[in-house]
């Protein structure tokens, strides 16, 4: 199996972006939180973005509709404030 580097900087894979992806990571910043991918020199960010492609991710798909995802990332992350201070 050939291993694609989308980040040469700390060694992450397609297959990696993928995994973090499937877990719930829908941005570039997520990705980076979990695996550290585009936070050096920055130059796999669009091709992180290209990976995570426009339908990847079910909350990002909603708040394209217009629905609130805050809640929803308040629950996630443990901001209960976050939806108060939109």
């Amino acid at each position: 199996m050939t291993r694609v580097y989308v980040c040469n900087c700390f060694g992450v894979t397609e297959a990696q972006v993928a995994k973090h992806a499937e877990g719930g990571a829908c941005t570039p910043r997520q990705i980076a939180s979990a695996c550290k991918a585009g936070t050096d020199c920055g130059s796999c960010v669009r091709r992180i973005q290209a990976l995570l492609g426009r339908g990847a991710c079910p909350r990002r798909e909603a708040a394209d509709q217009g629905e609130s995802i805050l809640t929803e990332l308040a629950g996630v992350a443990g901001m209960a404030d976050l939806e108060d201070a939109a």
